[in-house]
């Protein structure tokens, strides 16, 4: 393993097993909440990560029929819900457990693997596999957060997986200012996340209507969030007008960023 491959994986494990303590503190009602993730409730949350860890391993691809559900809105999805669909009768526990098996399982496979064999993302974009790490260190994260909100259990908030949540989601900061919200050249917008984790961010449009991450200056609309509003915006868990947010400057580019923030599949 590199040194990249190695922060990832210890990322990933983290935060799965600090969703493996929270499912065994579950009771039977908490395993079927629903959580912010249309369709889905805290098992299925589990279920999904089972799933995806699954074909990581190169386990055998479930062959069963979707149906048509509303939450579904693209092959993507429906490649997603077999996983899901598939546990739905079977018992949270015994998915937790699955879960565990497959970490395990995982953490064996890990070290044999080739850090920079090029391999497909999520997105579609070819990268390393240690990045690939990354992208499976915020998933878990995130789904871990879902579950969490969903039974009022608040925790591992700052985790090393949190930091891969912003160093992959904060390069498209540019796109979503200076084409979504469509700054016009000049226009700025700051980005201040509260925490733990903080950060800060800022993109100005230049004369071809270009956005770049830039130095804070004096911005034309700044938004103020906590860390947890920024990552349940940026999953696209909840529109702006369920999110606390504090905006100075310009309030009409300051919605239309808000709007356009989502930017997970």
């Amino acid at each position: 393993m590199n040194e990249e491959m190695r922060a990832n994986t210890a990322a990933y494990e983290q935060t799965v097993r600090s969703t493996l303590a929270l499912a065994a503190t579950l009771t039977d009602d908490d395993w079927d909440r629903p959580t912010e993730c249309p369709g889905w409730t805290v098992k299925d949350q589990l279920s999904h990560l089972v799933g995806i860890e699954r074909d990581l391993l190169g386990d055998p691809s479930p062959d069963i029929d979707v149906p048509e559900f509303d939450h579904i809105r693209n092959d993507f999805g429906r490649t997603l819900e077999a996983a899901v669909h598939m546990r739905r009768a079977v018992p949270g526990p015994a998915v937790a457990a699955e879960l565990a098996d497959a970490l395990e399982r995982r953490l064996v496979q890990l070290p044999t693997l080739d850090p920079d064999r090029v391999v497909t993302m999520p997105d579609g974009r070819d990268g390393p596999y240690s990045r690939l790490m990354m992208v499976r260190a915020m998933d878990c994260w995130t789904h871990e957060q879902d579950v969490r909100r969903a039974v009022g259990r608040p925790g591992n908030l700052d985790a090393p997986a949190a930091h891969c949540f912003w160093n992959l989601f904060s390069g498209a900061l540019p796109l979503i200012v200076a084409r979504r919200a469509k700054a016009a050249p000049g226009e700025s917008v700051a980005l201040t996340i509260t925490g733990p984790p903080d950060f800060q961010a800022a993109v100005t449009v230049d004369e071809n209507g270009r956005g770049a991450l830039s130095a804070p200056g004096e911005p034309t609309a700044e938004l103020t969030m906590d860390w947890e509003t920024y990552v349940r915006l940026t999953a696209g868990r909840c529109t702006p007008e369920a999110a606390t947010v504090r905006v100075t400057g310009d309030r009409a580019l300051a919605a239309r960023t808000l709007t356009a923030m989502a930017v997970t599949p």
